[in-house]
C-alpha cells in the first residue's frame, strides 16, 4: 500500500523549519530549498504543501500566532479558579513574549511584522493574529469589571480602548527587550505598573492582586 502522508503535520514542521531561517535570516532571506534541507523533506514535498514563498510564509505567520494564542490559553485554564485580575496579568506577559525562552520565537514574529510593512498579504494574516489577543485581553478586562462592586469610573472603562492599550504595550515591550533599550525585568515592570493603574479603575477590592499574581 502507499504510504500515507499526514500533510497538517509536514506542513507545521515545515513552519518550524520557516521560523527557524527566518530568526538567522530574515523572511526576506527564507527560500524553499532552504526550508526543505531543515525541514529534512525534499524540496517536492514543500511544493506539494505549499504553491509559492509567500503562501509558505503566511502559514508560518499563522503558526507562530496560534503557538502564542494557544499559550496564553494553556495558561489560563491551568487554573480555572484564578481571578480575572490574575488571568489578565497572565496573559499580557505570555502575549509580550518576555520570558528568555520565548526570545527567538519574539525575533521571528518581529521579523514577520517588519516585511508585513510592505507585503499586504503578510500583514492581513498578522491582523488576524492580533485581532485575536485584542479580543482575548477586552473579554478578561470586560470580566474584571463585572467582578466587583458597581462604579462610575468602571462604568466609563472602555474594556475594547483599554485591550488595544495593553495590547500595543506589550507589543513595544517585545520590541524594546530585543534591541536591549530594556532589560526583560525592567519591561516586567513597565507591564506591572500599567497593569496596576488599570486595575485600580476597576471596580475591585484589591487592586494589587492582578499583577502580584499574574506578571
Amino acid at each position: 500500500m502507499p504510504k500515507q502522508v499526514d500533510y497538517e503535520s509536514r506542513r507545521r514542521r515545515i513552519a518550524e523549519a520557516v521560523c527557524l531561517l527566518a530568526d538567522e535570516h530574515g523572511p526576506e532571506g527564507v527560500t524553499m530549498r532552504d526550508v526543505a534541507t531543515r525541514a529534512e523533506v525534499s524540496l517536492g514535498a514543500v511544493q506539494r504543501c505549499f504553491r509559492n514563498k509567500e503562501e509558505m510564509l503566511l502559514f508560518a505567520v499563522d503558526h507562530v500566532g496560534e503557538r502564542i494564542t494557544e499559550r496564553v490559553r494553556a495558561r489560563l485554564s491551568s487554573s480555572p479558579a484564578q481571578s480575572a485580575a490574575t488571568a489578565l496579568g497572565h496573559a499580557a506577559t505570555e502575549i509580550a513574549l518576555l520570558r528568555r525562552q520565548h526570545r527567538a520565537e519574539a525575533r521571528v514574529w518581529l521579523a514577520f511584522v517588519a516585511q508585513a510593512a510592505v507585503s499586504e498579504p503578510l500583514a492581513a494574516k498578522l491582523r488576524i493574529s492580533y485581532a485575536a489577543l485584542h479580543g482575548l485581553l477586552g473579554r478578561l478586562i470586560t470580566e474584571a469589571g463585572e467582578s466587583g462592586p458597581a462604579d462610575d469610573d468602571a462604568a466609563t472603562l472602555d474594556p475594547q480602548r483599554e485591550a488595544r492599550a495593553l495590547l500595543a504595550l506589550a507589543d513595544g515591550l517585545t520590541s524594546h527587550v530585543l534591541i536591549g533599550h530594556l532589560t526583560t525585568e525592567e519591561a516586567e515592570d513597565a507591564l506591572h505598573a500599567h497593569l496596576v493603574r488599570l486595575w485600580e479603575r476597576l471596580p475591585t477590592s484589591r487592586p494589587g492582586e492582578a499583577v502580584s499574581e499574574g506578571v
